[in-house]
């Protein structure tokens, strides 16, 4: 019996993921290329790419990708590389403040950022100040800009991704290979581009694939800089005809096939590679370089304006949640807590703070759960298929969360089996699940780490002992990988309670509401909806900052991990 469970387990798993992950996916292709009498049909696709305002609107996605990627590239390599090959005073604290980002929205702190580079912005009352502008024609930065303003939005907040995947993959090259090649007069840029970037590729790779995927589909930003001529944005505000339109299918369909193309490729160039094996455990230790104080200030200074340039979007969030007044100044004309408490006094803000923990809460509690099967499973068992299980866990990372969310929305309209989801109107279940299926890398990732690095001989003698596998499982080897779930756990935890693409399209009525659809809800509100909005984004910042620093403390570098497909 006890052989039996993890294969009994393992079915179970899988039969989740066909009907949560799969299921909606087909559904989305399905619904793509069936017409109004049923048959089967290329003309929804083809009028994707035939339809100027949707070509444009995908040409525009891919923009925003590449660029943004690119962004995060020229970002995070540079700061890598100086974190894994210097030992300078305050590395601990710079390498902690790049993880600053992490902690807002993007669609929030695109708030923050209208409000300084707007025409009645701060960053326009500086100029005037100065006099390096007419104030009778102030410059609309983000008019003509709106493509610009979204590239940085994305860059600014998801450079951690791709510095964390690099930072790790630079830690496991073996030093040697470094010194072989310059013993053989590889040096300086040569040895960079022939040796190291070479070996630091899978990593480099993977959080590009991440980052460009999170980019391309990116729906929170382009929302509040009303850039609606891109697809993601496009498909949002299908949603009103998405039971008459078949549209809104063909460009999911399309992110989706993009998508998995990039996905795979990846997996195909690089996934079978792995620095670590290359002598990042067997090697020879790692020797940094010292610096000296004063050298160790300059090699600062690219870390301090990064963490300026990622700060300005806080700022303008922090400082807006608190003005009375902001208009055509560089400063607000006031500070004042008004907004914090209208805003703890407006039923839709409590509202969807109750609701933002209930279904992140149940969410993570299912993540735990089945992490936990699935990193037991793939790690001490030989149950055939089972890194099949381990890939398949990991896929969510590379499903767009837009593409997700609305294989949720069509599996759950009337008249389909799975209708029940949204029971009376309260799409609980439905938020729940698709909080979970989207979270649940980061608890797998962080439980098969804890596994392996646990023994498995502490099990097998508490088994010799009479314990049975499950209670072994229950006393001996969860407590010690307790650290582990619980950093996955918080981890998966706080960006469910900030998810974005769920959360806007799956709850469609305000007592419904979770936090970040009450954000955008209220921005969108006369008066002082955007100070309400802005004040909530500050809870939600300092939320996510402390669950962050406490994941970054138990993890460290390993955090890299978690954002690894």
């Amino acid at each position: 019996m006890s052989r039996l469970l993890p294969f009994i387990g393992f079915l179970a798993i899988v039969g989740l993921f066909a009907v949560f992950f799969f299921y909606p996916i087909g559904l989305i292709v399905r619904d793509a290329f069936i017409g109004k009498d049923g048959a089967f049909t290329f003309a929804y696709i083809q009028e994707v790419f035939l339809n100027e305002m949707y070509r444009d609107g995908l040409f525009n996605a891919f923009r925003m990708g590449l660029f943004s990627t690119l962004g995060c590239l020229i970002v995070s390599i540079p700061l890598a590389l100086l974190v894994n090959r210097y030992e300078f005073h305050g590395k601990r604290f710079a390498s902690a403040a790049l993880l600053l980002p992490l902690v807002l929205p993007p669609f929030v702190g695109a708030i923050g950022v209208r409000q300084i580079l707007g025409q009645l912005g701060a960053f326009n009352a500086f100029l005037q100040e100065v006099g390096l502008q007419d104030p009778a024609h102030p410059v609309d930065w983000l008019g003509e800009g709106q493509m610009f303003g979204v590239v940085v939005m994305n860059v600014l907040h998801l450079y951690p991704i791709l510095y964390l995947n690099v930072s790790s993959a630079l830690a496991n090259i073996d030093p040697t290979m470094d010194e072989a090649a310059g013993n053989l007069g590889c040096v300086g840029i040569r040895r960079f581009f022939r040796i190291t970037v070479p070996l630091a590729m899978p990593g480099i790779f993977a959080g590009s694939v991440i980052v460009f995927i999170w980019a391309f589909t990116e729906l929170g930003v382009p929302l509040i800089f009303d850039y609606g001529r891109v697809t993601s944005v496009q498909i949002f505000h299908g949603i009103k005809e998405i039971g008459g339109n078949p549209f809104p299918f063909a460009l999911v369909c399309v992110l989706l096939f993009f998508s998995s193309f990039i996905f795979l490729v990846s997996k195909r160039l690089f996934g079978g590679m792995n620095t670590a094996s290359l002598g990042g455990r067997g090697g020879a230790p790692r020797h940094l370089i010292t610096l000296s104080w004063w050298q160790g200030l300059l090699v600062l200074v690219p870390f301090f304006l990064v963490f300026f340039l990622a700060v300005i979007p806080h700022i303008g969030v922090v400082f807006l949640s608190l003005s009375g007044g902001w208009y055509g100044s560089i400063m607000p004309e006031s500070f004042v807590w008004d907004h914090y408490r209208a805003a703890l006094g407006d039923d839709l803000v409590i509202g969807s703070i109750w609701n933002s923990l209930t279904y992140s809460g149940l969410a993570t509690l299912i993540n735990v759960i089945v992490g936990v099967a699935i990193a037991y499973i793939v790690v001490r068992t030989r149950v055939p298929g089972r890194r099949s299980l381990d890939t398949m866990a990991m896929m969510p990372l590379a499903v767009p969360g837009l593409v997700l969310a609305f294989g949720y929305l069509a599996m759950s309209r009337e008249g389909r089996p799975f209708d029940w989801m949204v029971m009376a109107g309260d799409p609980i279940v439905l938020l729940v699940i698709a909080y979970a299926v989207r979270r649940l890398p980061y608890v797998v990732r962080s439980a098969v780490a804890g596994f392996e690095q646990t023994s498995v001989t502490l099990e097998e003698a508490a088994q010799n002992l009479g314990a049975p596998p499950l209670r072994a499982l229950k006393r001996i080897t969860l407590p010690l990988i307790s650290a582990n779930l619980i950093a996955g756990a918080l981890l998966a935890f706080a960006f469910a309670m900030l998810e974005v693409s769920d959360s806007l399209i799956l709850a469609q009525q305000a007592e419904h509401y979770p936090i970040t659809k009450a954000i955008y809800s209220l921005f969108g509100t006369l008066g002082n909806g955007h100070l309400l909005a802005s004040a909530l984004g500050v809870w939600a910042m300092a939320f996510l900052a402390v669950t962050i620093l406490g994941v970054s403390l138990i993890l460290g570098r390993k955090m890299g991990a978690l954002f690894r497909i």
